[in-house]
């Protein structure tokens, strides 16, 4: 009788590992039908349907459930003083800023020194944020070399620090202006 017994316990324990060990192997694979990729549960998009319905947003469109053509982005308006201005938006424009220049950046520009030692200049009290820091960079405050500084409203800008006789290299995006 003994006997009996220890080949029903290690029946029910074989057995039971064996069910118990399908069960993880099918939640381990993800096994159910609506989870493979492809699916409605899991679609697969193409980099160019996401970068337009990116674009589509940006634009203050709502994204349609099918691909446009992207259309040609239009030249933001730029401020009415000052020198140079950039063309498109999308573009990255590379600008030098000698000493005693200033260049402001136009609303919702946003700049990348490259090259030079340049301090936030603003006529207000508010400053420039410098998204790579996450910080508020205050007029007159220095900025770090291949941080990316935005720029909400016009009248705000960069310029070389003082005493420095050498060119900032900028990189921008958006409509600026040198003063």
């Amino acid at each position: 009788m003994k006997t009996v017994w220890k080949y029903t316990a290690a029946a029910v324990v074989i057995g039971g590992s064996v069910w118990a060990g399908s069960l993880l192997n099918l939640t381990a694979e993800g096994a159910s039908v609506a989870s493979q990729p492809g699916s409605s549960d899991d679609p697969v998009v193409t980099k160019s349907y996401v970068d337009q319905a990116i674009q589509q947003a940006l634009k203050g469109g709502g994204a349609s459930t099918t691909p446009s053509t992207p259309s040609t982005p239009s030249t933001p308006s730029t401020p009415s003083t000052g020198g140079s201005t950039s063309g498109s938006a999308e573009a990255v424009e590379i600008v030098t800023v000698k000493p005693g220049e200033t260049l402001i950046a136009g609303a919702g520009a946003e700049f990348v020194v490259r090259a030079g030692k340049a301090v936030i200049y603003s006529s207000d009290s508010n400053g420039v944020a410098d998204l790579t820091d996450g910080v508020d960079i205050k007029n007159g405050g220095t900025v770090s070399n291949n941080h990316l500084l935005s720029f909400p409203r016009e009248g705000r800008g960069i310029q070389v620090l003082e005493g420095n006789k050498y060119s900032l290299t900028v990189m921008v995006r958006g409509s600026y202006s040198i003063r």
